[in-house]
């Protein structure tokens, strides 16, 4: 790896003269992190895919699939406008799109209903017979003839190991997705979506979020990933398996992260697996055991002021990670080494006062680098990512907010 020291040197050199607050991706490091993370999907006979979310930036998604080739297939996106944006000329004519988040708004399910009668691919996760009225009725509303709407069934793979005393319901350990939980639950949801002749299956997506989004660094993690993992893929082997005797085996498949590429691109039943901030890494994808990923992306903030010796204050920075409020959703300083916040400020609007050990030495107008929690949300802070290669600046790559698009915003 390379000394901290020497990297704080050579992104200082690439970035002179630069306005900041600014982002850089190293794309040595990105290119690194591609082959770590299509390293097991490749070898199981599987493709990847892109989750936008955690990027968001068309030409990051480029220098992926550049590298990646072949074995990464299309983009997972999170919004429905994204979704339409990202099919269109100006968003990059992307043509193999699945948005993972459902919805019932007019105006997102007529986009996603014309991006497909436009020729391009546009799936969409459902749940609910509520989902898929209301893509029916946009499709029928806009002429559309057969079963041009392509849908994945989202499943709950949660970990619900017991019981809870007194209730009807087990202990729930994962996030609050779809209702839809077992093999029967997709047969019948399977069966609505035969029911309604606008509408296309497609597929399914059972995403292990507690598996994926979990660092592995105590024994107890340790374990509990391994049992979730063994339930995730009994639960969507049956799954496969229902669909398979009913004569309608799934053009997709989807599961996993970048925290599960490993366990997930072992199982049988799923066709691809997905992965998004692994690829630049932000610093909650530090702790994953299997998986030697490198620092890609960066923000740099400028020291303008020296309080007192062993402090010096940074012009901005406060960007905080969503999730549930602690430690680890604040960005840290990386570059130089040895760089903390300040306890009763932490990251702030305005200023990021930071301790400095005693050997380093930083003056106003001097660089230092912090590495975002998330990797998509460093996206919204800035227009461009500076794609460095050695101490070059090579690419000025539009960020979401760089082209005037804010989803979910």
């Amino acid at each position: 790896m390379e000394d901290a020291h020497r990297q704080w040197q050579r992104f200082r050199r690439a970035i002179a003269g630069e306005r900041l607050p600014l982002a850089v991706v190293d794309l040595d490091a990105l290119e690194v992190n591609v082959d770590v993370l299509l390293g097991p999907v490749a070898r199981a006979g599987k493709t990847l895919r892109i989750a936008t979310k955690s990027l968001r930036t068309p030409a990051l998604y480029r220098a992926i699939t550049a590298r990646g080739g072949a074995a990464v297939r299309g983009l997972m996106t999170y919004d429905a406008a994204e979704t339409a944006w990202l099919a269109s000329d100006a968003g990059g004519g992307f043509d193999d799109l699945l948005l993972a988040y459902p919805t019932t708004q007019r105006a997102d399910v007529e986009d996603l209903v014309r991006v497909n009668l436009a020729g391009k691919r546009a799936s969409v996760i459902v749940d609910s017979a509520d989902h898929l009225d209301a893509l029916e009725g946009a499709a029928a509303a806009l002429g559309a003839e057969g079963r041009v709407i392509p849908v994945i069934i989202d499943v709950d793979v949660s970990f619900r190991p017991v019981p809870i005393p007194g209730a009807r319901d087990r202990v729930h350990l994962g996030v609050r997705r779809s209702p839809l939980r077992d093999a029967d639950d997709v047969l019948t949801m399977h069966a609505e979506i035969l029911r309604r002749p606008h509408l296309r299956f497609e597929g399914v997506m059972g995403y292990e979020a507690q598996i994926a989004g979990l660092p592995d660094r105590s024994l107890a993690e340790r374990a509990f990933k391994r049992a979730s993992a063994f339930d995730v893929a009994r639960t969507r082997s049956q799954i496969a398996r229902a669909l398979a005797a009913r004569g309608a085996t799934p053009t997709i498949f989807n599961g996993g992260g970048s925290g599960s590429v490993h366990s997930s691109s072992k199982e049988d039943a799923l066709t691809e697996v997905t992965a998004g901030s692994g690829f630049v890494c932000s610093h909650l994808f530090s702790g994953y055991r299997d998986l030697p990923l490198t620092p890609a992306a960066f923000f740099a903030l400028q020291v303008t002021r020296v309080p007192r010796a062993g402090i010096v204050t940074c012009h901005g920075g406060g960007f905080i990670a969503s999730g549930p409020a602690g430690e680890d959703r604040s960005p840290i300083p990386v570059l130089p080494d040895g760089l903390a916040l300040l306890a009763l400020e932490g990251a702030g609007e305005v200023q990021t006062p930071l301790e400095v050990p005693f050997a380093v030495t930083l003056r106003p107008g001097d660089p230092v680098f912090f590495r975002h929690a998330k990797a998509g949300e460093l996206a919204e802070h800035v227009t461009e990512y500076l794609f460095i290669r050695g101490e070059r600046v090579v690419e000025r790559a539009r960020t979401y907010r760089g082209f005037g698009k804010c989803f979910l915003g």
